[in-house]
């Protein structure tokens, strides 16, 4: 029988701003060299992601790490304080839940550090030859470093584009094309399921149920999208007809509707012929439904390019405009 023993503890420190796949790697590491790991998320009020969220991105993605947030305003370099050092061990030792015995790092800080600490230094790809990324590289350039973005971090980065518009104007049909396209995913009509088990009919109790699908759909395959996430339809459209059909709206919808982004909203136009079905209401009014979309669209200032033509025209439009905001 192979002889049990304690691997002892380790420490691991760094911005996570934000986490991806070098990270994840040097967690893993150290995950695996010892029995009992504490990760430091260390959050200045300054930084461009906010501490609360890198620190949620970490307890999600190693759930059986301890992980924990700091949040004092240190010095981030030795030329910035006399006392820098001692700064950051009384920090780190108020931190920790007892001692550990290693400091895992793939920056150059780490043997200093491990030193002051009184920790044995591990470094941990130190040249970045596993995985060639860092976060300065992901935040000013996302999509290309596409591949090194946790599922749990990719939402954040997501270019989300709303196919938007009057019924019966090849909303679905856009949303599934563009998706094939782009080789991602898109979010259904959640209405249409939950309308089907009632021949059609809307009732405005449904209007909660919708608005919640939507986004909980919406949410859930953000995370599975590459680069770009293709919404047929949003809250604003639940907004909007739950004000056509029942003259109001619940609050909260109105709010959400506001506080989601999109990159680009695709406006279809009503150059098509209208196709019946159950959920299908208003058949002679198309045109002034796409000018009620104008203006709540306008009224939020969001950015949107109307797609008319062929079909062939359409997706040619619509697939020239997300490459633009994918390049952005």
């Amino acid at each position: 029988m192979a002889q049990i023993y304690d691997k002892g503890s380790g420490l691991l420190i760094g911005k996570f701003m934000p986490p991806h796949r070098g990270h994840q790697y040097v967690v893993e590491f150290a995950r695996n060299y010892v029995d009992r790991l504490t990760v430091l998320v260390c959050s200045l009020k300054s930084e461009p992601i906010p501490g609360e969220l890198r620190y949620k991105w970490m307890r999600e993605i190693f759930p059986d790490v301890n992980v924990l947030l700091i949040t004092d305003e240190n010095p981030q370099e030795p030329s910035d304080h006399p006392d820098f050092w001692n700064i950051w061990r009384n920090t780190i030792q108020r931190a920790l839940p007892g001692s550990a015995n290693f400091l895992f790092a793939s920056e150059k800080y780490g043997k200093k550090l491990a030193e002051i600490l009184g920790m044995k230094y591990i470094p941990v790809d130190i040249k970045r030859a596993t995985f060639p990324v860092s976060g300065t590289a992901i935040r000013n350039n996302p999509i290309d470093n596409w591949e090194f973005i946790p599922e749990a971090v990719r939402p954040y980065y997501v270019k989300r584009v709303c196919i938007f518009g009057p019924e019966s104007t090849g909303k679905s049909t856009m949303a599934k094309d563009l998706a094939k396209h782009f080789q991602t995913t898109y979010v259904s009509e959640f209405a249409r399921g939950l309308l089907d088990l009632k021949d059609g009919k809307c009732d405005y109790d449904d209007i909660p149920l919708i608005a919640r699908g939507q986004a909980a759909s919406e949410d859930a395959l953000a995370r599975h999208a590459n680069r770009v996430l293709f919404c047929d339809t949003d809250l604003l459209t639940t907004h909007i007809w739950s004000k056509i059909l029942f003259g109001k709206c619940p609050e909260w919808i109105t709010n959400a509707a506001d506080e989601r982004q999109y990159d680009l909203y695709l406006l279809m136009d009503t150059d098509v012929p209208f196709v019946a079905d159950s959920q299908r209401y208003l058949p002679n009014d198309r045109q002034l439904s796409l000018e009620r979309c104008v203006e709540e669209l306008e009224m939020r200032g969001r950015n949107y390019r109307i797609i008319r033509g062929s079909w062939d025209e359409r997706l040619k439009t619509a697939i020239k405009e997300v490459e633009e905001i994918i390049r952005k």
